[in-house]
């Protein structure tokens, strides 16, 4: 029994040995595969370095040899440069199109009354219903979130001093729910309401600086204007006047330029340039021409025998010159023009006048503005709403001063929900309304 067990012992312990010695090989059998694999994994991976280092070499070599090449043809194309070539600008087309995009997601966004009312531009007094303004607090903050006019226009009631000028534009400019024309009538000399106000020094008559035949000096007196309004915080000046006087005229006078053409033309272009370095828009007037009337349109009826020939050798030049010089805005008159239009329709409630002949055959695609409306040669032949209507029906875009603000808003509001104007056509004027007071967006 005993030689049985220690049998049975040494079988086990046999059995036991067996089995070690063989996980014993398995072990070494793995560590061996191990080492294996990491020596075969580190060659590959040497040989792949080897071959970077003999590639990055070898493409180092090609780079000296392509540089020392294009060396050598600058060397030997040397004598024929000139000078360094020219950096090319942006495509104009990428900036009208980004320029649109800016404009287009605006007016999108705009309810059709807030469309209508930034068509006009009208005083703080039409706004907040009060006799004078002369700061921007609460009432006209109320009023231009209930009314979001597209421009307000300020005259000499309204300027007492640098500080006073100042806060109300900027007070005005923080409330507004889009962008607001902020203007003024400054042409230098007696119709200069910020200089007359002892708040600039007044650049002179038009006049004056036309007798002396140099346009760089209008482009200076331009400059000087922008400059200060811009400093207080306007954005547009409804100058300059681009009237060729004719003798006998009383109306115009010395803030014409003179009575030849070809001197006023340029003299014209150049004060455009001088105030609109200064990011304020300018705009030219009184198209199509006032120089010779003896008639005054703030009192009635204002007539011009001229004909289209006349207006387009004496008048239609200086605005040819304007458009060329790029002027944001062109102020129509309410002159009457019964030798081209066939009858005394005020031109700036002329189809004829505005759409066929200043976009027609001058080519004008900038903001088309009414002079004021409250003049007796709108007043007393027209209603507020019918007046703003017809103004717009005719092509203009922008109505200024109407006689009655809420009458010519809500006329002008019936008439795109009846029919008689379409949304489509405010969004035209609007267009060229935010295309330029979104201009420095792109120019930035």
């Amino acid at each position: 029994m005993a030689n049985k067990e220690a049998i049975v012992e040494e079988t086990d312990r046999r059995v036991y040995r067996h089995k070690r010695r063989v996980r014993n090989q398995v072990i070494c059998y793995i560590v061996l595969a191990l080492v294996m694999i990491g020596l075969i994994v580190g060659s590959i991976i040497g040989i792949r370095k080897i071959m970077s280092v003999i590639s990055d070499k070898k493409h180092a070599q090609e780079l000296q040899k392509q540089l020392e090449e294009l060396s050598k043809q600058e060397e030997e194309a040397q004598p024929v440069v000139e000078g360094p070539a020219e950096v090319s600008e942006p495509p104009q087309e990428t900036a009208t199109n980004y320029l649109d995009e800016i404009v287009n997601s605006c007016i999108s966004e705009m309810p059709l009354e807030d469309k209508v009312a930034g068509l006009f531009i009208i005083t703080p007094e039409a706004l907040t219903g009060t006799d004078i303004v002369v700061r921007a607090g609460d009432t006209t903050r109320e009023k231009l979130g209930e009314h979001a006019v597209g421009g307000l226009v300020y005259f000499s009631q309204n300027i007492k001093d640098s500080a006073q000028l100042t806060e109300m534009l900027q007070n005005t400019q923080s409330w507004r729910k889009y962008p607001v024309f902020l203007a003024v009538d400054e042409e230098g000399g007696k119709v200069s309401r910020v200089a007359e106000s002892g708040l600039a020094d007044n650049v002179g008559s038009m006049g004056d600086i036309g007798s002396g035949g140099d346009a760089a000096a209008a482009r200076e007196a331009g400059a000087a204007i922008g400059n200060y309004l811009s400093g207080y915080g306007f954005n547009l000046d409804f100058a300059p006047v681009a009237d060729v006087i004719a003798e006998g005229n009383t109306t115009i006078g010395d803030r014409s330029f003179g009575g030849d053409p070809n001197l006023v033309a340029p003299m014209v272009s150049a004060m455009i340039e001088g105030i609109q370095s200064t990011k304020v828009s300018a705009c030219m007037k009184h198209f199509p021409g006032i120089g010779d009337t003896t008639e005054d349109s703030h009192d009635g009826m204002a007539v011009t025998q001229k004909t289209l020939e006349e207006f387009s050798a004496t008048d239609f030049p200086v605005y040819q010159a304007g458009i060329e010089a790029g002027v944001d805005l062109i102020m129509v008159s309410h002159i009457s023009v019964p030798n081209v239009t066939g009858d005394n329709t005020p031109s700036s409630l002329s189809g004829q006048m505005v759409n066929d002949i200043l976009r027609g055959q001058l080519g004008y695609q900038g903001i088309v503005v009414t002079d004021a409306m409250n003049m007796g040669a709108i007043t007393e032949y027209y209603t507020a709403d019918e007046a703003a209507v017809k103004a717009l029906q005719a092509g203009v875009d922008m109505i200024l001063m109407p006689e009655d603000f809420g009458i010519a808003y809500s006329g002008v509001l019936d008439a795109v929900n009846n029919g008689t104007l379409t949304e489509e056509r405010i969004n035209e004027s609007l267009q060229r309304i935010y295309r330029i007071k979104y201009k420095d967006k792109v120019e930035e």
